[in-house]
């Protein structure tokens, strides 16, 4: 198992981030996909097409959000917490992903790099 830590900046403010983390239709915007995406401790989420599942843990409106992400077969919990910190160019987004399998490590990082911060950062460099 292995951890990943990255800071991101991204041109908006953390009140636009976090609704684009955690409201469905934003999330479609961005992603181009239905995303199944509550602010409910509990409940499930969906996101690309079942390409990330898991449960939402926890939400601290416009600061925090903490999932566990699901793995087939994997017992210990894999949990994503990102933290939203105002910047001068908008937000300082600092990602921690604990708890990655080894096999699935190189593809989360760099899914992680082009295809979720990638697409919240073009879509804000857009918009």
């Amino acid at each position: 198992m292995k951890d990943f830590k990255k800071y991101y900046i991204i041109g908006a403010a953390p009140e636009d981030l976090y609704k684009a983390l955690t409201n469905p239709a934003t999330i479609q915007l961005w992603t181009g996909e239905k995303a199944q995406m509550s602010t409910e401790a509990g409940s499930e989420f969906s996101l690309w097409d079942d390409s990330i599942v898991g449960k939402n843990l926890e939400f601290e409106e416009n600061r925090k959000i903490v999932q566990q992400w699901y793995f087939e077969g994997q017992g210990d919990a894999s949990i994503v917490t990102i933290l939203l910190h105002p910047h001068k160019q908008g937000t300082s987004l600092e990602l921690r992903h604990s708890n990655i399998p080894d096999e699935d490590y190189d593809d989360i990082v760099d899914g992680w790099n082009t295809s979720y911060m990638g697409s919240l950062e073009e879509f804000y460099e857009e918009g």
